[in-house]
């Protein structure tokens, strides 16, 4: 049997963002850029790239092409980076998912009420650089929540406290017990992203019920190695794969149950080709 988790596949925020991409491109009379990938799938950025996308890796490589139009990655930029872009001669759409930009006017306000501010989450994500980029005072990130603990404050300051979109649930409610032992009163933003509840919930439910657990997503993508993770603590036969050709029949040898979920940057269409992939090789 195979499980397929129903909050599987594009998220609203990715959705968003490919549909403004093919749109822009669609009407575009100059050329169309992104300042790193659009969304966190390869699979989606080969497909846009062959309707006239082109991915750029860094500013100053953009700096150097010809003026056109710039796609705002869903992730978002720092503000710093986007006000140059607009300085520089590019028109700019801003495909930022809209829980981000959430997120980023939180910091931005806080910070200028003289907050200090706190993000859980991976420092060298995309996103988690588009909100520090908003802050106007101290601001630190903690990936793991005991990180706090190695940062020194004053009994004076006053936090805020935000979260990576894509930050484990858990990991979040251990930094905000950690504030409460130290006494400390943040102002706390539970920015997670529903979606990313909702997807790390049921993975934990079909993982448990599952022999084996396959989480598609890309090796970028934050929130699929969060599927991986959670998936592996209640299943510990699960793999992590990009499409269907990375399934291995050995894996479903005297397996029973196999449960698929995938990140939210995973077209529908590599859902259903390993799905059909799993119930094959589930044959076996």
């Amino acid at each position: 049997m195979v499980i397929v988790a129903e909050t599987a596949g594009f998220c609203f925020g990715v959705q968003r963002a490919v549909e403004m991409a093919e749109n822009t491109l669609k009407d575009a009379d100059c050329p169309v850029y992104s300042l790193g990938q659009l969304v966190h799938n390869d699979t989606v950025i080969h497909e846009l790239e062959e309707l006239g996308l082109r991915v750029v890796d860094s500013l100053e490589d953009l700096l150097g092409l010809p003026r056109g139009i710039v796609l705002i990655r869903a992730h978002g930029i720092p503000q710093e980076t986007e006000e140059r872009l607009t300085n520089e001669g590019f028109r700019v759409v801003d495909a930022t998912c809209p829980r981000v930009k959430h997120i980023q006017r939180i910091v931005k306000e806080r910070s200028e009420l003289g907050d200090t501010i706190v993000i859980a989450g991976d420092p060298e994500h995309p996103e988690v650089k588009s909100i520090v980029g908003r802050a106007k005072g101290r601001c630190f990130v903690v990936p793991e929540p005991e990180d706090f603990l190695k940062l020194k404050f004053s009994k004076e300051e006053r936090f805020t406290v935000v979260a990576q979109t894509t930050y484990s649930v858990k990991k979040f409610q251990k930094l905000l017990a950690i504030f409460h032992d130290f006494c400390y009163s943040p102002f706390i933003a539970d920015t997670m992203c529903k979606a990313t509840r909702e997807r790390q919930e049921e993975a934990r439910k079909i993982a448990i019920e599952s022999d084996v657990m396959i989480v598609i997503g890309s090796p970028r993508s934050s929130n699929s190695q969060k599927l991986r993770d959670v998936s592996n603590e209640y299943c510990s036969h699960t793999y992590f794969i990009q499409t269907a050709d990375g399934l291995k029949p050995e894996w479903f040898f005297d397996a029973k149950t196999v449960g698929i979920t995938a990140g939210a940057s995973t077209p529908k269409k590599i859902l259903t080709e390993v799905q059909i992939a799993c119930q094959n090789l589930n044959k076996c």
